[in-house]
């Protein structure tokens, strides 16, 4: 049976052997109450609002299984459901890439959309839409796996120096390589057969107009598989923050904490990529968000930071989809108007310290 001692800024979980103790940071357990209750919120709303309008008491009834009218079960169960589940996994998603890249990097600029990695997994989807359309649907995760693995190794390669990785060569390495594969992408839409260049046009504005309960599934099962590992790797990532050097001395295998954490946010990023298209900045916001709220050990911080991608990324399809309608625009815009200004403060801040 276990036990929780309460102190006034920690909760420490015990078993009854005490062989087992967690030490959990009070604040950081009720942040991430707080956050649930928001994306809750925001999942309410979702539901709730546009163009058919349905009240609390209706959808209540409806998730209940109550059928009040066939058209709002079509409206809820058909549209809206699987369209906000899929924003918010997707917001998670995209969210613990960015904080695996930072971590790997020891760079709070990386973010999947910066340094490439969503921009090597759209090229390989474009790819497989306009040259390649006889690739079946259900392959774009892997091969957007493929496209982003390849970015990361390409730009991690050419940041490399012997006396150490350096910050703004990363991002400006990253953001080079980023816009060399736009250019690609775009040759691809420009020169490729109209119709299939349409479709992979809508998808690269990165929304979730189009979101299906197998799109749920799929995320579902990439989270289940990739969620373990980053929490597994969580205590070497601890390490790892204090250099690489340091965390080597200790016995950290970071070798191989750095292998599987680029390859754990790649999977994160090419999976959530190849479903609803590239989403800006995600990454970057939400780890830096996550550590603003509640300062906590690398777990937390972990589930923190996916709570916040999924609320911003919940909440930029709802602004997207609600405050213009019957125009909607693609939650990636939203996303980016967001990150821009994030970014400009981050990196400038990032130029102040390298002065010191």
């Amino acid at each position: 049976m276990n036990t929780l001692a309460r102190s006034e800024r920690h909760w420490v979980l015990r078993s009854r052997t005490e062989r087992i103790a967690l030490r959990l940071p009070a604040r950081g357990i009720i942040a991430i109450g707080l956050l649930v209750a928001l994306q809750l919120a925001i999942l309410s709303l979702s539901l709730t609002l546009g163009s058919y309008e349905i009240d609390l008491p209706t959808l209540m009834a409806t998730l209940s299984g109550t059928t009040v009218s066939p058209a709002i079960d079509n409206v809820i169960w058909q549209f809206r459901l699987p369209r906000a589940l899929v924003a918010a996994l997707v917001g998670a998603m995209m969210a613990l890439s960015g904080a695996a890249m930072q971590n790997v990097t020891r760079n709070g600029l990386a973010d999947p959309s910066l340094i490439g990695i969503s921009q090597g997994a759209a090229l390989a989807v474009v790819a497989a839409v306009v040259v390649f359309p006889q690739i079946g649907h259900g392959l774009r995760p892997v091969i957007a796996f493929g496209g982003a693995l390849g970015v990361a190794a390409l730009v991690q390669a050419l940041s490399y120096q012997k006396r150490g990785n350096s910050t703004i060569r990363f991002i400006l390495l990253g953001i080079g390589v980023s816009a060399f594969i736009s250019s690609i992408t775009s040759a691809m839409l420009t020169y490729g057969d109209i119709d299939r260049a349409m479709s992979a046009l809508s998808w690269l504005a990165g929304s979730v107009n189009a979101a299906t309960w197998g799109d749920v599934h799929v995320l579902t099962l990439w989270c289940l598989a990739l969620t373990p590992l980053i929490l597994a790797l969580s205590r070497v990532m601890s390490v790892m923050r204090m250099g690489e050097g340091t965390a080597i001395g200790l016995g950290a295998p970071v070798k191989w904490a750095r292998y599987g954490l680029i390859a754990v946010g790649v999977g994160f990023a090419a999976a959530a990529t190849a479903l609803v298209g590239p989403l800006g900045f995600v990454g970057l916001i939400a780890p830096h968000a996550a550590r603003r709220i509640a300062r906590s050990g690398v777990g937390i911080h972990a589930i923190l930071t996916a709570l916040c991608g999924a609320v911003l990324v919940s909440v930029a399809d709802l602004v997207g989809r609600a405050a213009f309608a019957p125009i909607q625009l693609p939650a990636g815009l939203i996303t980016s108007i967001i990150g821009v200004p994030v970014f400009i403060y981050l990196l400038q801040r990032a130029a102040a310290k390298s002065h010191l």
